[in-house]
């Protein structure tokens, strides 16, 4: 496995510091191989498809493989004309994946059931929804050279079970699981048990990890209040309470020796945080 760094943990680091994207590329550059982007700051009036050619040279220029392109995405539409226009615009995304040279794609799929929702909140009425919608994009995407997936985030398919029994709903050959192992815990599901469940489906890994304790121990700031009982806040990887190793090794065992891009989200000055955690996860992988 390799390590990457996602421009997600460097984004309190460039707000606070007026940092431009080309400095963080140049960061992430001095510290690995690898760089995931979540969206592309474009300026007003500004094309998409030229920011990401500039920003793939860059990237190239400094001899970093771009290795993920994210984006966000609310498929669950209860109007054909909304639901259209959302998927079209994932489209778009896909375009900006393939201007960049990104070989996959993590678009949001749900939020869960608006307020405008009318009938059943099941897992089959949203699923008659999603999955052709989600094919389609896939297809598009197939056409780009990109591979489409699903993370786990979002509340609505973040645990092991549905984001599983969806992918295989969805059942294309041109789409996945960007696998999260700190995620599961909003949910309150451990990593260490959803890990193994979903490996198979994984084309792209997100290491990071969290303080876990009890909800009604939590502070006011810093902290997710899960659904469950328990709360969460984003710790240096390696600082938290997740088995980080055991869930590598349920990655390695499934055949997964793709990248794994950190994600920072800790209380702690940005920079040193990923530093930080990408010593922890460099031992990690020599001890796989």
């Amino acid at each position: 496995m390799k390590l990457a760094v996602s421009t997600y943990s460097l984004s309190r680091w460039m707000r606070d510091n007026n940092k431009s994207i080309n400095q963080a590329i140049d960061w992430i550059a001095d510290h690995v191989r690898g760089i995931e982007f979540v969206g592309i700051p474009v300026d007003k009036g500004q094309d998409p498809i030229r920011k990401a050619r500039a920003i793939r040279r860059r990237c190239e220029q400094r001899r970093l493989k771009i290795v993920g392109y994210c984006t966000g995405a609310n498929l669950l539409q209860t109007k054909p004309r909304e639901q259209a226009k959302v998927i079209n615009e994932v489209k778009q995304q896909v375009d900006v994946a393939a201007a960049l040279g990104a070989p996959s794609m993590r678009h949001d799929v749900a939020h869960g059931f608006g307020d405008d929702w009318k009938g059943p909140r099941t897992d089959a009425a949203a699923f008659r929804i999603l999955v052709p919608a989600v094919r389609q994009i896939a297809d598009y995407a197939d056409s780009r050279g990109v591979k489409t997936s699903l993370e786990n985030h979002g509340f609505y398919l973040q645990s092991s079970a549905r984001v599983d029994r969806f992918i295989q709903a969805v059942n294309h050959p041109n789409y996945g699981l960007t696998i999260d192992i700190g995620n599961f815990l909003c949910v309150a599901e451990r990593p260490e048990t959803a890990v193994p469940r979903l490996a198979k489906h994984a084309i792209m890994a997100h290491i990071k990890d969290f303080h876990i304790k009890p909800k009604t121990r939590a502070p006011d700031v810093g902290w997710i209040i899960t659904p469950k009982s328990i709360a969460i806040r984003g710790a240096v990887v390696g600082h938290g309470d997740i088995d980080l190793l055991s869930c590598l090794k349920s990655l390695r065992r499934s055949g997964y020796d793709g990248w794994l891009s950190l994600e920072f989200e800790g209380l702690e000055e940005p920079a040193q945080g990923v530093e930080l955690g990408l010593t922890y996860a460099e031992r990690l992988i020599k001890s796989l």
